[in-house]
């Protein structure tokens, strides 16, 4: 994984390639659980806090203990809702790929860490393990300019590829945003409007963009090998 990208230029309002993997390559994910524990982790830093909600079952005189207790721990966690804004993910069984923009200077950093350490502390937790669970911190490139932007989405939508079994279409991978963006699959974790408004709001066209073989352009080819680590 390139060394270069643990060195990242904070920019307000601008897009990022984020990724990270296991240590030692170690999976981060071995079952549907894991994957799902993720993705609602992610579900509660993106999407808004209902505060009202969480306070009324705090106060709640007939709320038992457990759900009076993760109301306070929901309460208490960060929520990144209009600080970042997530148009792509995939999560591979030893490393994931988010495609984001940060409102602020450092709120991808803060969203990361959060995301990351609790994933880490559930892991760690259920499979009786001690120590890091990611190789270092995670890993983020300055996204310059739309066709950066769309051929980001199309490198990380086609990750799962290599791991299909010959009758799956990459359509049906499970952990990945593709599918809302080539059908009418709700995803409520992202906005895959910036994406899709490159390609004027055509599933079909995408779907063409990230399914069929294409030649990069030169200055695409040297991003793909200088900043990308093929798994």
């Amino acid at each position: 994984m390139p060394a270069k990208n643990r060195i990242k230029t904070y920019i307000s309002d601008s897009y990022y390639h984020v990724y990270n993997r296991g240590v030692d390559k170690r999976t981060i994910f071995q079952d549907e659980q894991d994957y799902n524990v993720f993705l609602s982790y992610l579900k509660t830093y993106l999407n808004v806090k209902d505060v009202n909600y969480l306070e009324s079952v705090l106060f709640n005189d007939d709320a038992d203990r457990d759900e009076k207790r993760k109301a306070k721990k929901e309460l208490d966690l960060n929520n990144f809702n209009g600080l970042i804004d997530l148009s792509v993910y995939c999560l591979m069984s030893n490393h994931f790929h988010f495609l984001l923009k940060q409102k602020g200077h450092s709120d991808m950093d803060v969203f990361m860490n959060s995301l990351c350490t609790r994933y880490s502390m559930y892991f760690n937790k259920k499979y009786d393990r001690v120590g890091p669970l990611f190789q270092g911190v995670y890993k983020a490139v300055l996204v310059s300019d739309n066709e950066q932007l769309s051929y980001l989405s199309r490198y990380i939508h086609r990750n799962p590829m290599s791991a299909l079994s010959k009758n799956k279409k990459l359509i049906e991978f499970s952990y990945s945003s593709y599918p809302s963006f080539v059908n009418d699959k709700k995803n409520e974790l992202i906005n895959q409007l910036p994406i899709l408004e490159l390609f004027n709001n055509d599933k079909e066209a995408y779907k063409k963009f990230v399914e069929n073989d294409l030649e990069l352009s030169e200055g695409l080819e040297e991003y793909y090998v200088n900043h990308l680590y093929i798994e």
